[in-house]
């Protein structure tokens, strides 16, 4: 076991990737001789060479594009955006392109393609650099969306998502590079639909993703001492998401709340309380609680910020006032 930070771990992912297939190949802004943004990428032009850590220029729709064109004759390109924000200048070649082109083709094409990188609310970035992605994404077709959250399932779920066939969007926050985390020494892959139980517990489902995972664990901790044992699901996928994890958990505690980093209007909560009031509403007792930052462009100073995103302790009084206690 090696105790290495999230973005190492991605890395490494890249890298055996990388030496196994010749065929896979990094694509975007700084990502050879400056090793990407976060470092993702850092030093791999020296080990592979300076096209297959391919440097370009500033322009997202060209780029993406080409690695779509890429895609097509059997490469598989990771996309890195330097920031997910600027992959919306992208939005065309991503949706029309990647996602609909196996269809369109009757299935003449497989596009192969990783577009990932960092996102999310960070500190202090303004509006256009706290952009979640996940929202706007998540009613493409043809396209997989996975939102890592362990230095451990990052590289799991990278490694499984370069060996895809079909494009994924793989969501990194920008907050969880420097997180820590034991992997194992061993070669592993983790699948790309499958939601992964943090805790098991009795009295309420708590679902949520990404960097929410760890205000959802800080306020466990706090239910914990009141004697409330909720059940914690990651749900790492977010297309498709994992259903069958998320009814097994409610039929079982028959209260849930979700907690989101994304916004409240269209966002992930909305459609997996949609689902659940289609499949199981009989099992719920009471409302689902959804816990989603706010309608609003997230603010440069940093207290306002603050006051956009969820919390611990708005999760913690949620969940008291759901349990009555």
């Amino acid at each position: 076991m090696n105790k290495i930070f999230m973005f190492e771990a991605l890395r490494s992912a890249i890298d055996e990737e990388m030496s196994k297939d010749e065929t896979v190949l990094v694509i975007g802004e700084d990502v050879g001789h400056y090793g990407g943004s976060y470092k993702v990428t850092k030093d791999l032009h020296l080990k592979y060479g300076d096209l297959r850590i391919l440097d370009t220029p500033i322009a997202e729709n060209s780029f993406t594009g080409m690695a779509i064109g890429a895609a097509m004759t059997g490469l598989r390109p990771i996309v890195e955006g330097m920031n997910m924000g600027f992959l919306l200048l992208a939005f065309n070649q991503i949706a029309n392109n990647a996602g609909m082109l196996p269809y369109t083709s009757g299935g003449n094409y497989q596009i192969p393609i990783v577009i990932r990188g960092p996102g999310g609310v960070g500190r202090q970035l303004g509006a256009e650099h706290s952009q979640r992605l996940e929202t706007y994404f998540q009613a493409v077709p043809g396209l997989k969306i996975v939102a890592c959250s362990t230095p451990y399932n990052a590289k799991g779920l990278l490694k499984s998502a370069i060996r895809d066939n079909n494009p994924v969007l793989f969501f990194e926050h920008v907050l969880l590079y420097n997180m820590k985390q034991e992997i194992p020494d061993y070669e592993y892959t983790l699948p790309l639909d499958k939601a992964e139980i943090v805790k098991e517990g009795k009295d309420i489902t708590i679902i949520t993703y990404s960097r929410m995972r760890y205000h959802v664990l800080k306020a466990v901790d706090r239910l914990i001492e009141k004697n409330v044992d909720p059940e914690v699901i990651d749900l790492i996928s977010l297309k498709p998401i994992d259903m069958d994890t998320i009814i097994k958990s409610i039929q079982k505690t028959h209260k849930a709340c979700i907690v989101e980093e994304c916004m409240r209007t269209g966002g992930i909560a909305s459609e997996i309380i949609a689902r659940v009031n289609e499949l199981i509403f009989d099992y719920l007792d009471s409302p689902i609680i959804r816990l989603s930052s706010q309608d609003i462009p997230t603010p440069y100073n940093g207290l306002l910020e603050q006051n956009t995103i969820v919390n611990s302790e708005q999760i913690i009084n949620a969940i008291i006032k759901q349990l009555n206690i």
